[in-house]
């Protein structure tokens, strides 16, 4: 439980303060933090939250779904409310972060 809360605080750090950073630097090149946020930070981070959910899957099962919900949350907030193109995003990192997850599962239970 008490991984599950840091990982979270952790995601909501990620999630939710990039689009606000992204924001705050709109006059330089924000363009540019985005694409670095969508493409390399925010799958990169899905990837090891999905890899440890699947350490421990009975507990941190719902940090896939967490991370997903937080980024959609975030870029909702501070860009465009109800733009159809981040669902996407969040769809890409929910499935990416499952399937890191059950590999990490599958790799655990095959070393057992």
């Amino acid at each position: 439980m008490k991984t599950l809360i840091v990982w979270t605080l952790l995601a909501v750090l990620l999630m939710i303060g990039g689009p606000w950073l992204a924001l705050q630097f709109a006059g330089m090149d924000a363009m540019g933090i985005c694409f670095i946020l969508f493409f390399a930070i925010n799958p990169l981070f899905s990837v090891v939250c999905g890899a440890l959910a699947g350490k421990k899957i009975r507990q941190l099962w719902a940090l896939p779904i967490i991370t997903a919900g937080l980024f959609l949350l975030g870029v909702w907030l501070f860009f465009e409310m109800g733009e159809p193109a981040f669902l996407i995003y969040s769809g890409s990192y929910l499935i990416i972060s499952i399937i890191a997850m059950l590999i990490s599962a599958f790799v655990n239970r095959k070393q057992r």
